[in-house]
């Protein structure tokens, strides 16, 4: 740490790395001196267009020559396992992108060796930080809805149906073994988490919809909490929304309790029924601006901020094996057809 700021690095020029190194340049405490990228022309109009002093076109020389106090990962799940045992290695703290690995036992050896090496470990799972999702806790933590027994979330993206699915965004979608659960789906398992605590049991049944992908596309996930409450997703990435931006709440939720009912709508509005009375709207701050609320900003102010304090991560190593350990459990109910309980 020089200057009183946290020097950071970058691996990664793909799609989404531009909302990281753009959220970046809004959080004071942080420096990103240098990002690296397999293929130097690709990085290099991030770099300028972030102002990022250096390009690498390995990351371990980028390591050697910058010493940074953290690196934020923004690679291809089959990569994860390799850079962060170098950076625990070197004693840099580490936020790393979702998927964490390819399997399970890869991401509780990437976890065990930072903790191992004694170096912070944040997963970048962003979710949660949209600003619907803690407007949403905020609520229930005050008790607007009491007690909380029901939660459904729909989503539908629209983005692949047809020959050319995925391809002007993320192709290498079309290529994953397992995709909707995988790369989507462990987003709305650690919201559901955040939302109302731990899961139990699953049951899940899933589909394939367009034939020209290799997974799975289409899902029903039934989650059984320890609280009592049951909650439901049901989602494919096949059929269109009939709203303007599915990329903004990626869908709508509905929330119900003892008391009354809790909607979150596809434009981010948020309203509120008690029982009895009409449907009232919650005011609350949120903007159309980068990716999905500005979360990824908000999930990097909250890494910065207990780096800075000391403070547990939300989606520490530890606790996003839960989040893993559930979606692990739902492939399996899947494949058997049969509800499975959650290994702890």
């Amino acid at each position: 740490m020089k200057n009183n700021k946290l020097r950071g690095v970058g691996i990664g020029a793909g799609y989404f790395s531009g909302f990281q190194y753009e959220a970046w340049t809004r959080i004071p405490e942080v420096e990103i001196v240098a990002m690296s990228n397999r293929d130097l022309a690709k990085a290099e109009p991030i770099r300028k267009q972030y102002g990022i002093p250096k390009a690498y076109g390995d990351w371990r020389e980028m390591f050697d020559a910058e010493k940074p106090d953290f690196v934020d990962i923004i690679t291809p799940p089959p990569t994860h396992r390799e850079m962060c045992a170098e950076a625990a290695a070197r004693g840099i703290h580490i936020i790393c992108q979702k998927p964490l690995a390819p399997t399970l036992a890869e991401a509780e050896a990437i976890v065990a060796d930072a903790a191992e090496k004694n170096v912070r470990f944040m997963v970048h799972e962003n979710f949660r930080f949209q600003p619907w999702h803690r407007q949403l806790k905020r609520q229930l933590e005050a008790g607007a809805i009491g007690d909380l027994y029901s939660l459904t979330f729909r989503s539908r993206m629209g983005d692949g149906w047809g020959e050319d699915a995925y391809i002007p965004r993320q192709p290498y979608f079309r290529d994953y073994p397992k995709l909707l659960v995988y790369e989507s789906g462990v987003h709305f398992i650690d919201t559901f988490r955040f939302l109302a605590g731990e899961v139990n049991r699953v049951s899940a049944w899933l589909r394939r919809l367009n034939p020209v992908i290799k997974g799975e596309d289409c899902g029903l996930l039934v989650f059984e909490f320890a609280s009592g409450a049951l909650g439901n997703w049901d989602a494919n990435r096949y059929n269109e929304p009939n709203h303007d931006n599915p990329r903004y709440t990626f869908g709508e939720f509905l929330l119900e309790g003892s008391k009354g009912s809790l909607r979150l709508y596809a434009d981010g509005r948020i309203t509120l029924k008690p029982l009895g009375e009409p449907e009232k709207e919650i005011a609350y701050e949120h903007r159309n601006h980068a990716f999905a609320g500005d979360c990824c900003h908000a999930t990097q102010r909250h890494f910065i901020d207990r780096m800075l304090d000391g403070g547990a991560f939300e989606t520490s190593g530890d606790d996003y094996l839960k989040t893993l350990r559930v979606q692990d459990a739902v492939y399996r109910s899947a494949e058997h057809r049969a509800p499975v309980e959650i290994d702890t």
